[in-house]
């Protein structure tokens, strides 16, 4: 694989000749060729699987079935006498500066179901003997897909979780039985409609990059949502008890709970990974390379009971983890009682009290009366004493966090018995197997132990620690080996947070690229914590100035860059503190002769090169804000059409000179 520039653009962001209200698909294709005359090599998208009303595509209802937003309705066959209606229905979306999610989509399906009715026995009939019917038998996945949109229609979008128990707990033969009922074909068949539509449209675009000589990048999220039909139809794949996230760090100290459920690798494995396999087989129809997002949940993924706050994560533990056997603190001279004490809560009652002490509301009143009633309350319905000792611990009504927040007692004690619940240095999450919670040092149960005590639990932690990591790098080796057997695709790595050592060894060893983004790039653990020179970066890597999730270079320059030990990382004097497409080049160009492979650059980011294109505020042109859920999220515009970019010869002078910039070059 020869070295590239790039460029990274969601769909929806896309403005086409086409196109109403937000890109789709085949303006992938118009896209390519202003790319190619730009110099560029390869394009990367984000994920563009089916997210419903979500907006984040990386919240995907489907592993498989592609967004019903990216579809060109015009381009339909069966929509041929619709075209005015399309236009008039869609045309008002063209103004809008960020487009509108959800209003578009229902506009679409509204529009799409209208053709379908005006169609609706011809495309039955060629779902039964024709081309819809082969292509069924090509696309098996659409079945179950058919089925859960067209019950999650009837639930009024709702989460499976929410639907009767006769549609919740499912199986395949009932899936099977919902599918051949002729009574609900009608329905079915309008998804798989729309999805042969949309993979015919995805396929042509794809050839056109590839055609251009671009390569087509792919985003394929690890996880997948709680509320797919994925969870849905296979839940022997998932651990349904247990939600994915990460654990605290200095940006969260309560941790990141994300809410999709963490894989059960062990009955993957029964059957032979063919869920995955068949994944990849669907993405390589469009894609020739693909970005494995957090590629670190192959090896380890940190997971909190779906019993404990959505919010918080602190409860989390390693999976897999080499656990601490109960027979080998046994064997360290901890017996059950200290056992037990290491690993639940245990509440003494003068510190509830105390803890109340002196607590003021909002007026100043002593509310001290009030909450001593539910702290009372709190006895009562949450904690029991053990024997006659000024002593309590969680009743048996108490298994997470949530069954807390379920008593409704007042904020102030409700907050205390959580912090309290978390208070321990241990956790059993399987009979006679634990885990030290994330925060043991600061725990009661630990700072009660002797310095010899102490010394030996911390030996034993360090021990299976080390374990653990191997079964880590002995996992993600083994997964990651099967994703590349199992396609011709190109993998790249987000590997980015806190990451151990096995992971870029395992990624080097197979071949796949990592991820460098330029600002985050450095020897953290070094006085000044200088940025690592891109000269030094692996040829087997992706750099990047800025990614989806973070700001753009124009806004991270102008309000959170250090600007002047970035313009010396540079080689350059102080650059000016007010971003331009002069500061722009000059970064630009410093990134593009980084050692990776390819140096990809947000589109936002090569817009800048001309100020035309900036944006009042900066903020504006980012894509996502985390830790945030608005209706501006996901839904990024392009400022101008793409035949405008097209015909910027400014612009378009400017990113061919980044191609040309050697590896290693100064300016």
């Amino acid at each position: 694989m020869d070295r590239r520039i790039g460029v990274v653009v969601p769909v929806g962001a896309l403005r086409g000749e086409k196109s109403l209200g937000v890109g789709e698909f085949p303006d992938i294709a118009e896209f390519a060729s202003a790319v190619k005359n730009m110099g560029m090599g390869l394009i990367q998208l984000l994920p563009v699987n089916d997210t419903g009303f979500e907006s984040s595509p990386y919240s995907a209802l489907s592993a498989f079935a592609l967004h019903p937003l990216y579809i060109r309705i015009g381009d339909i066959e069966e929509a041929a006498s619709f075209s005015q209606k399309i236009k008039d229905a869609l045309e008002g979306f063209e103004q809008e500066l960020r487009f509108p999610h959800q209003r578009i989509l229902r506009v679409k399906l509204d529009l799409l179901m209208k053709i379908y009715s005006a169609n609706k026995e011809a495309i039955i009939k060629s779902a039964v003997f024709g081309k819809l019917a082969k292509w069924i038998e090509e696309n098996p996945w659409v079945k179950p897909y058919a089925v859960f949109k067209r019950l999650k229609e009837a639930n009024e979008q709702k989460s499976w979780k929410e639907w009767p128990p006769q549609y919740r707990n499912i199986t395949y033969e009932r899936i099977e039985a919902f599918w051949k009922d002729e009574s609900l074909r009608g329905e079915h068949v309008f998804w798989v409609w729309v999805q042969s539509a949309l993979d015919e449209q995805f396929a042509k675009a794809a050839k056109a990059v590839a055609d251009a000589g671009l390569i087509l990048e792919g985003d394929l999220p690890i996880l997948i949502n709680d509320d797919s039909c994925d969870v849905w139809a296979y839940p022997e794949y998932f651990y349904m008890n247990l939600s994915a996230g990460a654990p605290p760090d200095m940006y969260s100290p309560n941790g990141q709970n994300w809410g999709f459920p963490v894989y059960n690798w062990h009955n993957l494995a029964k059957n032979n990974y063919e869920w995955w396999k068949n994944r990849l087989k669907a993405a390589e129809k469009y894609y020739k390379a693909y970005r494995i997002d957090h590629v670190l949940g192959f090896f380890r993924i940190w997971a909190s009971s779906r019993k404990d706050l959505s919010s918080s994560s602190l409860m989390g533990r390693f999976i897999p983890y080499k656990p601490i056997l109960r027979k080998d603190m046994e064997l360290l001279g901890f017996d059950t009682p200290k056992i037990h004490w290491l690993s639940y809560p245990h509440i003494p009652t003068s510190e509830v009290w105390r803890s109340l002490d002196g607590l003021k509301d909002a007026n100043g009143n002593n509310d001290y009366e009030t909450i001593r009633q539910s702290a009372e309350k709190a006895f009562m319905s949450c904690l029991q004493r053990i024997n006659n000792e000024e002593l309590w611990w969680f009743n048996d009504s108490i298994k997470g966090e949530k069954d807390i927040i379920d008593k409704d007692l007042h904020p102030f004690v409700q907050d205390y018995l959580i912090w309290a619940w978390r208070n321990r240095t241990l956790q059993e999450y399987e009979k006679g197997k634990y885990s030290p919670t994330w925060f043991y040092r600061d725990t009661r149960a630990y700072n009660s132990l002797s310095d010899e005590q102490k010394g030996k639990l911390e030996a034993l932690i360090e021990r299976q620690s080390i374990a653990s990591e191997k079964a880590w790098e002995n996992q993600g080796r083994k997964l990651l080996a099967m994703l590349k057997e199992s396609a011709s695709m190109l993998p790249c790595a987000e590997d980015l947070g806190e990451v151990p050592d096995c992971v870029p060894k395992t990624l080097n060893k197979l071949k796949i690229l990592g991820l460098r983004v330029v600002r985050w790039a450095r020897e953290w653990d070094e006085e000044g914590s200088p940025f690592i020179p891109l000269e030094d970066y692996p040829e087997l890597s992706v750099c990047t100035l800025a990614v989806h999730d973070s700001s753009t270079m124009r806004e991270w320059w102008d309000h959170e860059a250090e600007q002047e030990v970035f313009s010396a990382f540079l080689g350059q004097p102080a650059l000016p503190p007010v971003y331009n497409p002069g500061t722009a080049k000059i970064i630009l160009k410093k990134a593009a002769s980084a050692a990776s492979l390819f140096r990809v650059f947000q589109i936002q980011d090569i817009l800048h090169l001309s100020q035309r294109y900036y944006a009042p505020d900066s903020k504006f042109e980012r894509v996502n804000v985390p830790g945030s859920v608005s209706e501006f999220n996901w839904t990024y515009r392009l400022p101008v059409t793409i035949a405008e970019i097209a015909k910027d010869e400014e612009l378009i002078y400017a990113v061919r000179e980044l191609s040309k910039v050697k590896q290693g070059e100064k300016k």
